[in-house]
């Protein structure tokens, strides 16, 4: 499979003329490596368009046929891998609501044993890291070797610019726990056609191996999901102003060894300036224990906050990320200071 992988393509197959319209305008975008179609798409609610079944893979594989561009659509049982492979399609993924049940994650598994195709799984609805590896985990013991992870970005209590807040966070640390590629789904990340090129960037940025990206030969009449759509016009405009990074392979890892070597000194430097900074907190609460002080003097606690935030500013920080690092100190300070004051903890 070349990298990086774009893939491309209605987030439903609705009619034969739409899904081929859309797979022959594609195929003229040289970035895009396979086309995608939602075959099966149970909505929230009732009685909404909820996709053309087995009809809408013989379109698929029809573009396929006219086109040359590989096809990749979603399953949920067992049934609909058997009536995928049927018609030919080239690969496969798992929904992020399927992924949170591993009794379906499991069955889907089974049911592709012995089965030689890509198989691309989206992360879960809820910022689970652990249901997201135990997917893959169990099409790797299924022995599916052509894995892949999508990152579709995740439900969130906040509001956001996003229909799925991106926490690259998790990703990220999905690609260090597992050796497996990484999708990003931008357009469910987004919800909204304006935020893809920021969002499709700043993926490749952070190394992602590839875009999932619905495209619609008429967008604002698609049946689902029209607003995180574009055309075939608009994607090859999107793909033509994207920095594809390079992998950090031979002179580039070179060229950063020395700056990573930095950062490592500077990582062990904030270690030890952490450990004595709870070494302080320590004798801070031992001294409180013994003047019958309370541990958490909020007013002073507020004024530190906006003064680090403000010599922040002033050092080219940003105040979410003062608020952030040093809350965490905070909470843990507090944390050992009651310990001492419930257990009398002795302080060396």
């Amino acid at each position: 499979m070349k990298y990086p992988i774009i893939i491309a393509g209605p987030c439903s197959v609705e009619s034969e003329e739409q899904i081929l319209a859309t797979a022959r305008a594609l195929a003229q975008i040289p970035q895009v490596t396979m086309l995608r179609g939602g075959i099966w798409k149970p909505r929230t609610r009732p009685d909404a368009f909820e996709g053309r079944g087995e009809q809408g893979l013989a379109w698929l594989r029809e573009a396929k046929q006219q086109t040359g561009l590989p096809t990749v659509t979603e399953v949920a049982t067992p049934e609909h891998v058997e009536l995928a492979l049927r018609y030919d399609i080239d690969a496969l993924w798992i929904g992020a609501r399927t992924v949170v049940n591993p009794f379906s994650v499991q069955q889907l598994a089974d049911a592709l044993r012995g089965v030689d195709i890509p198989v691309f799984i989206k992360n879960p609805v809820s910022p689970d890291l652990n249901l997201w590896l135990g997917a893959i985990e169990r099409f790797q013991k299924a022995g599916l070797m052509q894995l892949a992870a999508i990152h579709r970005g995740f439900s969130y209590y906040k509001e956001t610019p996003y229909r799925n807040f991106p926490m690259w966070e998790i990703p990220i640390e999905l690609t260090q726990r597992l050796n497996v590629p990484l999708i990003t789904d931008v357009s469910h990340i987004c919800g909204n056609r304006e935020l893809l090129q920021a969002t499709a960037q700043k993926a490749l940025d952070l190394a992602t191996d590839g875009l999932m990206i619905e495209c619609h030969i008429n967008p604002d009449a698609a049946l689902t999901d029209a607003k995180q759509q574009v055309s075939p016009e608009e994607l090859k405009l999107l793909l033509a102003n994207l920095n594809f990074r390079a992998k950090q392979t031979g002179s580039v890892e070179h060229d950063l060894a020395s700056l990573r070597g930095e950062i490592d000194d500077i990582d062990s430097e904030l270690l030890q300036l952490l450990a004595r900074r709870m070494e302080v907190s320590a004798q801070i609460g031992e001294y409180k224990k013994s003047h019958n002080v309370t541990v958490v003097q909020m007013d002073r606690w507020k004024k530190i906050l906006d003064d680090h935030v403000a010599t922040g500013k002033e050092m080219g920080l940003s105040p979410e990320l003062i608020n952030k690092v040093f809350e965490a100190v905070h909470q843990a300070s507090i944390e050992r200071q009651s310990r001492i004051m419930e257990a009398g903890e002795d302080i060396d």
